[in-house]
């Protein structure tokens, strides 16, 4: 299996693609502040006994959840540490006890943490720290706890632990001995360590470098924490690039491609201390086509937000997602078989368990999982499409359990959930349908519209030095950005003069973009001046939610500040300042019956 990645760094977003065997099997997207991984010192606002856990305040607007069995006993100054499988592992780790018979303090598993009460150990206003172990989802805060642990490039360092344990993918017993007898020798008293995949073989030096660097972590974080007062980031983690380069970036990948050479030059930077010899694996992407283009990976992006998925065969698999869980349907499709029926449908089945294998990861979907194989009359059939299903699951670093197949054809599975799935993070509930389904987000949808303008200024078809684009509001204001800043960078980056236009009536999801002259232009939109005063339709703005508000005037988006109040009305504006993809003005009168 060849394996590769390709990272395309943006000024509003980073995306980066795992392929394997050329085909996409996972997908990484980074707008903003990641927080999983991040610490907090947090401050207790409700304590629930009814349902042992408490709410804390960590800065984010909505208060995270910490259950029970994610509380240390330490916190209400108990002594003890505690042996766990931490929520914040990488999923490709197994914590498993040393075996070497040394003494160690009394353990707390996590049932025996469930069997505390909440109650005795966090009062309301009390400071914590915590670390985020899953991000918000919906309308329900982050997951965060007491029990931390800190990923390095070999191994993870988990404070007020006392256990060594080795990755479950090191499957050579020498190794693994080996392995778990170097994490003896690097533990200090009070801490836990897990030996990572990628240590494999690695010699002890390296490893006790990677092992020094999380104790000084630690120690910053411990004085950063005690200096603090909450709610406050004390620590964050990673980027999205560093962390494929530290999580995913191992010795089974034969490429990394970067776009951009200032991200090139850091990865480069960051190799040279922790892995040299893969500074040769390392590309600049440097062609005139998108990186994502030339890989055909929009393409793919695209389909793997649809409900209906296509197998080479000619079957097709059905995503249906549901609050309490995500249900896939194994059908046969345009697929007639072989020889017989028995035949055709196992055939069907075991290419659906390698697909849907791949589409978990792609789409990121955890929780619980069912899925619903054609009936097989043989115990033999079963069992191979169970065992391709679990072969296939061995690449996915989320942790998976997963069921014999029942006799009505159905495989329950779970599979670990941190953050949101690929389609709640790119879409939003559909307004046409009361949310029964989903649409592109505006952030996705002017995304996409950024790559289009850079496509078409690439073009250069001859003549045309201007781009056209015409979209819903929503995604012209987020495209434009806040004063116009990045519509000014768009422009500057393609030597082109961009025009943007907002139709209300056409659906969100929905734009178009176009070479153009500015000479014609210019000629069919009337010019527009300072001081000038137009009639306007007040929106909400999607750039400032809770104060500001914009106004669409013969396509032209309007920035108000006074216009809160009109919203959902008709106002004659006066403008103040006239671009070519935007203006700001004051409302004059408005028209309210």
């Amino acid at each position: 299996m060849t394996k590769d990645i390709i990272v395309n760094v943006g000024e509003r977003e980073t995306r980066i693609a795992v392929l394997e065997d050329g085909r996409l099997t996972e997908l990484h997207i980074e707008r903003g502040e990641r927080i999983v991984g991040s610490l907090y010192q947090g401050r207790v606002e409700n304590v629930l006994p009814g349902m042992d856990a408490a709410f804390v305040d960590i800065g984010l607007g909505r208060n995270a959840f910490l259950h029970v069995g994610d509380v240390l006993p330490s916190i209400r100054g108990e002594t003890g540490g505690s042996i766990s499988a931490h929520d914040a592992i990488a999923a490709d780790e197994e914590d498993t006890p040393a075996e070497n018979g040394s003494p160690r303090r009394p353990a707390m598993r996590r049932s025996h943490r469930k069997q505390q009460q909440i109650g005795q150990i966090l009062k309301r206003g009390q400071e914590i720290l915590v670390q985020v172990t899953k991000g918000p989802r919906g309308s329900k805060g982050a997951r965060v706890s007491t029990l931390i642990s800190l990923p390095g490039r070999y191994l993870v360092l988990m404070p007020e632990s006392d256990t060594v344990g080795v990755s479950r993918k090191v499957e050579e017993r020498a190794e693994r001995e080996r392995l778990r007898r170097i994490g003896e020798r690097l533990k200090r008293p009070g801490f836990g360590i897990i030996m990572r995949t990628e240590a494999e073989d690695k010699a002890e030096a390296d490893l006790a470098a990677d092992s020094e660097y999380l104790y000084d972590l630690w120690e910053h974080i411990q004085k950063t924490a005690r200096a603090a007062k909450g709610p406050t980031l004390i620590h964050r983690d990673l980027t999205l690039v560093s962390k494929a380069i530290r999580d995913i970036f191992g010795s089974d990948v034969r490429k990394l491609v970067l776009d951009d050479p200032d991200e090139y030059e850091r990865v480069n930077e960051l190799l040279s201390s922790v892995s040299p010899k893969l500074r040769g694996r390392i590309q600049l992407y440097t062609g005139d086509v998108p990186c994502f283009t030339y890989y055909d990976l929009e393409a793919e992006i695209e389909r793997s937000l649809k409900r209906k998925v296509w197998l080479k065969s000619g079957g097709h698999l059905v995503f249906d997602v549901t609050e309490a869980l995500t249900v896939i349907d194994v059908n046969t499709g345009k697929f007639t078989g072989g020889a017989n029926l028995a035949e055709t449908i196992v055939r069907t089945n075991v290419e659906a368990a390698a697909e849907i294998a791949r589409q978990l990861r792609l789409r990121d979907i955890g929780g619980i999982i069912v899925i619903d194989f054609i009936d097989m009359g043989r115990a033999s059939d079963r069992q191979q499409v169970l065992q391709t299903l679990e072969a296939a699951l061995k690449r996915d670093k989320a942790r998976t359990k997963i069921s014999a197949i029942s006799a009505l054809g159905l495989v329950e599975m779970t599979r670990k959930r941190t953050s949101e799935t690929v389609a709640d993070f790119l879409g939003e509930p559909c307004a046409y349908c009361g949310g029964r389904g989903s649409v592109p987000s505006s952030e996705t949808v002017s995304m996409a519209i950024e790559r289009d303008i850079m496509s078409a200024a690439l073009r250069r078809p001859r003549g045309c030095d201007a781009v056209s684009v015409v979209c819903s509001p929503y995604a012209a204001e987020l495209l434009i950005g806040e004063n116009g800043v990045n519509i000014d960078r768009l422009e500057q980056l393609t030597r082109h003069a961009i025009y943007v236009r907002a139709d209300a009536d056409l659906p969100p999801d929905r734009f178009d973009v176009k070479p153009a002259r500015m000479v014609e232009i210019e000629r069919e939109r009337p010019a527009l001046r300072r001081d000038q005063v137009v009639e306007g339709d007040i929106l909400s703005s999607r750039l400032q939610p809770e104060t500001g508000a914009v106004a669409l005037a013969d396509g032209l988006l309007i920035v108000l500040d006074d216009g809160r109040r009109l919203i959902g009305h008709q106002a004659r504006i006066r403008l103040e300042n006239v671009r070519r993809a935007w203006a700001s003005g004051v409302v004059a009168s408005d028209r309210r019956a």
